[in-house]
Order: structure tokens, then sequence, then C-alpha cells
């Protein structure tokens, strides 16, 4: 495991690379004795520096919870990253390409909760239970790390490549639609790229949800009632360029579109 020393300097490199849109050697190839407990540790102080620098915390990502992404990556667990307010933007919106690294999209539903979830024990049932509401959303992924031979040590501690959400569509309870079949069609400029549906998610992503209380109440966090949590992607990730229009067609639940400019 790490030193303190060295999982602050680590946490520093990132938030520069950040600030340049930089990428960065992997971690694994310079740290080869680094574990997973050091790479949320490095994304804790990641997140704590940019709270100090005025961010506010507003929710979690979930990834690799489906097959198709573990498949993508070479990765076969599942992760979690942070989402700061900067990150949380309106369908329709313009993105800056250049604002982020290694640009890819991915088709998610956003879980916004009405009550606090606090594992250990956490369930599907409970998931149901304390959401307000689900929403189509996109996520942009954001690497600060290079792709070539990176592992799940490397991907947690750039907050699991989270760079920002595009949230649209409607909003329905959970009541109001069968989960597991949600989907959702993507395209990139009016060609259909990727589709799937929520169920490839842990077979719910309701299920993510639940992963990801019991997995935070390890590090002595919970889920606070309010937070927006991203549930995890059901399709491949798409490549982007400068220029691009993004859209995700979620049929009666909307969709979310974006540009890169």
């Amino acid at each position: 495991m790490l030193e303190q020393s060295q999982i602050e300097s680590i946490a520093e490199e990132l938030v520069q690379a950040d600030r340049d849109r930089a990428v960065l050697p992997r971690l694994t190839a310079r740290y080869p004795g680094m574990v997973v407990e050091d790479s949320y540790a490095i994304q804790k102080v990641w997140s704590d520096r940019r709270i100090e620098n005025g961010a506010r915390l507003v929710g979690h990502k979930i990834g690799l919870t489906s097959k198709v992404m573990q498949v993508a990556t070479g990765i076969t667990e599942p992760d979690y990253g942070v989402i700061h307010d900067d990150m949380v933007v309106e369908s329709g919106s313009v993105l800056e390409f250049d604002r982020f690294s290694n640009v890819r999209i991915e088709v998610e539903l956003a879980f916004v909760l009405s009550k606090p979830l606090v594992g250990p024990d956490t369930t599907i049932f409970d998931v149901l239970d304390a959401t307000a509401y689900v929403v189509p959303a996109l996520e942009v992924l954001n690497s600060h790390l290079e792709l070539e031979g990176r592992t799940i040590v490397d991907t947690i501690s750039d907050n699991a490549a989270m760079g920002a959400m595009v949230i649209g569509g409607r909003p329905v309870t959970i009541d109001q639609v069968d989960l597991p079949w949600v989907s959702a069609m993507l395209y990139r400029n009016e060609t259909i790229e990727e589709s799937g549906v929520a169920g490839a998610v842990l077979g719910n992503p309701a299920m993510g949800v639940a992963w990801l209380a019991n997995k935070l109440a390890q590090h002595g966090q919970s889920l606070a009632a309010g937070e927006i949590i991203l549930a995890g992607s059901f399709t491949r990730p798409m490549w982007v360029s400068k220029g691009d229009t993004v859209h995700a067609d979620y049929g009666q639940l909307g969709s979310v579109t974006c540009r890169f400019a």
C-alpha cells in the first residue's frame, strides 16, 4: 500500500492534469504495489481538493456494472466515483470538447434519492423505496491516465473517469417504468452507433445503486437524500470528436442531446 504522502501527491497530479487537460502515465506502471484501497483514498483526496476550491458533492457514479462495459475495458469488477455540481449539465447543452481528455459517451439511468441509503446490507428493495425518480442521462468520460494497460486501480484513482453528466428526458417514478426494460438508441451525428437495455446493468440498474451503498459502507460513507446516482452504462463507450452532436433516444422516457464544440 502507498504512504499518505504518495496518495496526496498523486491526487495533486490528477487535479493538475484536469486543469491542464493532460494525460498521465498509468499509476500501476509507476506504483506496482498499489491496491484498490489506495485508489479510493486518492479519489477521496482529489474530491476534497476540488470541494475546497468551491465544488459541491451532488452524487456518485457507478462504473463497469455491465458485461459490455467490462469487455470494453478489460476490467471485471464495478467501481465508483463522485459527481460534483460543475459536472451536471442539462440536455441540449454545448460542451467544450477540450475540457475533457479521451472523450467518450455512455448511456445510463440516473437515480435521484428521496431517502438516505446506508450499507452494508442495502438491498434492491431499499433502493426502490428510497428513489424519488429515475431520469435518462449521458455520462461523458474524461480519462487523465493512459488507457492502454490500465487496471481498475488506475480507473478508480481517476474518479472512475467521470467527466460530466448530461441529464434530460422525462423523469419517472419507480412504479411508472419497468427498469430492466428501459432501452435507448445512441446516435452520433444522426447515425445510430450503440443501443441497449438497462437490464444489462446487473439485471436491474437498481442493483448497481445497492452495490454502491454497500461499497461506500466499507469506506465509512453513505448516500444522502437528494443525491444523483448514475447507475452504470448499458452500452459500450462511444468515442466522440470535436463538432459531434450526440443524441440518445429513450423512447417513452424522452431523449438527451448535447454537442461538443
